[in-house]
């Protein structure tokens, strides 16, 4: 291995991934698989979150809003950077870290509609300026290629632990600045590759979105690292964003299945009660009661004698969503019963329809 990275493992490193390793322990990617509102919230999050860093203004409902398919009203180039941004995600669990070629074709994912020369290493200088100052020039452009060679080599050859692999390649990312746009995109969003590589819990965190949280933090530990020359403080600041964005995914998640267990309970308490009332509730004639369905003595046990009720109403009541069923197995069923009369007999599927028990 021929290039190394400078930087130090210090006490607080080791710490982070301790605590990392424990959060991880008790948010597993099932959890979160369950949880398709969480997912897709996360991803948003995370396409918000790193896009916002680089000035597009976009919201979170105009991203949702792209992200099913929708238009919205926004700058084109700001909606072809989210879509971008959605191609290159959700290519994540099928692209190699280690591989150069994967690198090029993400960027010209992220990118394609946007710059002529996305997917291509870029043949100028640059530099990153704050204000009038300029407060890290780029290695030359002839060496970007060589560079990035190095850094991937060193990617696929180290024993580092993930957490720290996917750190440091991030500072040396944004160091090299290989591209002449999109290099903090690719910057955050390659270390989620290596990450989910190691642990496909990463494909579904939003760590982009924490990092937009502390972007002064964020720049401020990029800033720091290159006068140390080390990644060092770069690592301690990544690796303290993961703990917190696990962190807060695991109350979010502990919430959610809160809020689902209050749902179910809920619907299971109205089971209960309808299946009480049809027990208490007396039908027409125990003939009757032997010649219908379980469906039907719901039905009849929800309809008050002498009043009409909408199919509306009357699903509403049973906890039922599907006009199809509903009719099908106890509206239908009923009237053929002579159990329910229609308030409008000669115009069956009048719009002003409503039925009675008889």
């Amino acid at each position: 291995m021929s290039y190394q990275p400078p930087f130090n493992i210090t006490a607080k490193i080791g710490n982070l991934i301790s605590s990392i390793s424990e959060q991880m322990g008790r948010l597993n990617t099932q959890s979160l698989q369950i949880s398709p509102q969480l997912r897709k919230q996360n991803r948003i999050q995370t396409i918000q979150g790193t896009l916002s860093i680089e000035g597009n203004s976009l919201s979170v409902e105009q991203i949702t809003a792209i992200l099913e398919g929708k238009r919205v009203l926004a700058p084109l180039r700001e909606v072809r950077e989210v879509q971008g941004a959605i191609r290159a995600y959700e290519s994540l669990p099928r692209l190699n870290s280690v591989s150069l070629s994967d690198f090029l074709d993400t960027h010209y994912s992220l990118m394609s509609d946007v710059l002529i020369n996305a997917g291509k290493f870029r043949k100028e200088g640059v530099g990153i300026q704050k204000g009038n100052q300029v407060i890290h020039m780029a290695p030359p452009a002839k060496r970007v290629s060589h560079l990035m060679s190095d850094l991937m080599e060193w990617l696929k050859s180290t024993e580092e632990h993930a957490l720290i692999k996917s750190c440091v390649f991030h500072y040396e990312l944004e160091f090299i600045h290989p591209f002449m746009d999109s290099n903090g995109r690719m910057g955050r969003l390659w270390p989620t590759l290596i990450l989910g590589e190691w642990n496909q819990l990463f494909f579904l965190l939003p760590i982009e979105s924490v990092i937009k949280d502390q972007q002064m933090q964020y720049y401020r530990a990029l800033e720091d690292a290159d006068r140390e020359a080390s990644s060092t403080v770069f690592i301690e600041f990544m690796l303290d964003v993961i703990d917190t964005v696990l962190q807060q995914n695991r109350t979010e998640l502990v919430q959610n299945e809160e809020t689902q267990n209050k749902k179910t309970q809920s619907k299971k308490t109205q089971s209960k009660e309808i299946s009480d009332r049809t027990r208490k509730k007396e039908l027409p004639s125990d003939q009757v009661s032997d010649q219908v369905s379980d469906q039907v003595k719901a039905l009849l046990t929800v309809m008050d004698s002498g009043q009409y009720w909408s199919t509306l109403e009357l699903m509403e009541k049973l906890s039922l969503s599907h006009r199809p069923t509903f009719r099908k197995n106890y509206l239908n069923p009923a009237i053929r019963a002579g159990l329910v009369k229609m308030r409008y007999p000669k115009s069956p599927r009048s719009p002003k329809q409503k039925y009675s028990r008889r």
